[in-house]
C-alpha cells in the first residue's frame, strides 16, 4: 500500500514517536514504507511522515550516491533507533523533505554517528554510518524526535521559508505523490 504523505503544518510531525513493541509484526509496515518512499523517489522516509507515530524509517542510501562514488549505501529499516554518538567534522549539505516539497536548505551535522536499533527481523544492532548514509539517518531519525530540518535555519533563512512553508500546510503545493495536509 503507498501512502499519501503528511505535510508540513500536521502535528504528528512535530510530536515524539512512541516505540514499537519488541516482536511486533510490522514486515507488511516496512514494506509499504519502502513502497511509498520509492512512489515518491525520496531516500528516507519515517513512520510520522505516513501518519504514523511509531519510531520506525526506511532508508535507500543507494539513491543519494553517484555510480563512481566511493561511498557504499543500504537499503534498510531502522526500528526504535537510538543516536548512541554523533561524530567527525561537521559539514554543510542541502536538504529536503518528502513532507516539505520544494524548500531545500543547507543544514550542518556531524559526518558519522553510532546508532543502536533493532532491524526488522528483531535483530538487535549497533553500527557505524558515515557520509550520505549518517546524513539521510539523522535527517530521519530526527523526525522520530519531532524536529524538521527547517528547525535549524535561523534569521534570514527562516523568514525566506516561511512563506512557502505555510503554503505547503494549505496545500498550495504540487507533488508527483499524494499528500494530505493539515
Amino acid at each position: 500500500m503507498i501512502y499519501p504523505i503528511v505535510a508540513f503544518g500536521n502535528p504528528i510531525l512535530k510530536k515524539e514517536a512512541a516505540e514499537i513493541n519488541e516482536g511486533a509484526d510490522i514486515s507488511l509496515l516496512v514494506a509499504d514504507m519502502f513502497a511509498t518512499m520509492e512512489n515518491a523517489n525520496g531516500v528516507g522516509l519515517a513512520a510520522p511522515q505516513i501518519n504514523k507515530g511509531v519510531r520506525l524509517f526506511v532508508i535507500d542510501s543507494n539513491l543519494m550516491l553517484d555510480e563512481d562514488s566511493e561511498e557504499k549505501g543500504i537499503r534498510r529499516a531502522f526500528i526504535n533507533p537510538i543516536i548512541l554518538d554523533e561524530y567527525g567534522d561537521p559539514y554543510s549539505f542541502e536538504e529536503g523533505c518528502l513532507s516539505i516539497p520544494e524548500v531545500r536548505a543547507e543544514i550542518i551535522r556531524p559526518e558519522k554517528l553510532t546508532l543502536e536499533y533493532y532491524d526488522e527481523h528483531w535483530n538487535l544492532k549497533e553500527e557505524e554510518f558515515s557520509g550520505l548514509t549518517a546524513r539521510v539517518i539523522q535527517h530521519e531519525y530526527d523526525h522520530l524526535e519531532g524536529i524538521l530540518f527547517v528547525d535549524y535555519l535561523k534569521g534570514l533563512k527562516k523568514r525566506m521559508v516561511k512563506s512557502k512553508l505555510i503554503d505547503i500546510s494549505k496545500g498550495k503545493v504540487s507533488t508527483d505523490y499524494r499528500m494530505v495536509y493539515p
